[in-house]
């Protein structure tokens, strides 16, 4: 399926999406993860909070901030030292009770034992990370494959003893395996843009790396503007997504992300909705697909 999105309406769309962004690019301008990740001023303790903050981003946005401030009440007030210092054996009674739909307490001692062995073998998840980060590449897709594959190699016994089935590999997918990677590039996102809400702590990966992170919420918003072919949620759809964006902004395109994705938490969007386009802000660059009520089939008579 073509896109609707082409370099000829480009002059319609940047100035749409730039004056989104602008209503949106201030630090309480929607409820989020990264307003706990805020709260830290270190850069060792930001990217550890947020590592962990984005780790968890997924399901009601109430209950994902709760889940994230009951794990900081336990990594107290310097996360990084505690990281450092972390014990599995010792710590797991502190974690009992702490669960987040399907992920379970080990599962989060796990994810906090191998960020752990990040800190102690390259210093911070920067340094980890940039092992596999190839500058000449086109994206992060292989420095995502690396990452994930390398922290999932790491020792988990002291986590999970000898089972073999370890929950801790949902924080750490592949886009080799078609996965969008939604919650590995917010945390990207976070750490490499800078601006009133992403917070810049990592300096050597290019902004115009980076990947859309692909919610329901942008996968709605980008298919009603148009900037993807794809209908399935995954790898390909997040990449389309980031492909139209750069011919917008090629040096930074998931600049838009926060709004488009609070654009459509707010229910704004008019793609597949009665309402069309008549409440969003996006109206007139968007082309949104409009749901029909079927007819009811009248009653059938026997002869």
């Amino acid at each position: 399926m073509p896109r609707f999105y082409t370099v000829a309406n480009q002059s319609l769309l940047k100035p749409t999406l730039d004056r989104l962004y602008a209503d949106f690019n201030y630090p309480d301008s929607a409820a989020d993860p990264i307003q706990i990740v805020r709260r830290y001023h270190r850069p060792d303790d930001r990217e550890v909070v947020a590592f962990c903050a984005a780790s968890l981003a997924f399901g009601r946005v109430a209950s994902v901030l709760q889940s994230i401030e009951r794990l900081m009440a336990i990594m107290g007030d310097r996360p990084a030292d505690y990281v450092r210092h972390f014990d599995p054996r010792r710590a797991a009674a502190a974690f009992d009770g702490l669960v987040h739909r399907w992920i379970r307490e080990r599962d989060l001692v796990a994810l906090l034992w191998i960020l752990r062995q990040m800190l102690e073998r390259s210093g911070t998840i920067e340094g980890f990370f940039l092992d596999g980060y190839d500058e000449a590449a086109a994206d992060i897709a292989t420095a995502l494959d690396s990452f994930s594959a390398r922290a999932m190699a790491l020792d988990l016994t002291a986590a999970y003893g000898r089972v073999r089935r370890h929950g801790v590999s949902y924080f750490f997918p592949s886009p080799s395996k078609g996965s969008a990677c939604k919650r590995l590039n917010l945390f990207l996102r976070w750490m490499v843009r800078h601006d009133a809400l992403d917070l810049g702590v990592w300096t050597r990966v290019a902004s115009s790396k980076l990947v859309v992170p692909l919610d329901t919420h942008v996968i709605r918003v980008g298919r009603c503007l148009g900037l993807t072919r794809y209908t399935s949620p995954g790898w390909k759809m997040a990449r389309d997504i980031t492909a139209s964006l750069k011919t917008i902004d090629p040096l930074d395109p998931v600049r838009y992300d926060f709004s488009l994705c609070h654009l459509g938490m707010m229910n704004a969007c008019g793609f597949s909705r009665p309402q069309a386009d008549a409440q969003c802000p996006l109206r007139g660059a968007c082309r949104p697909r409009v749901r029909t009520r079927r007819r009811s089939r009248p009653p059938s008579v026997r002869p």
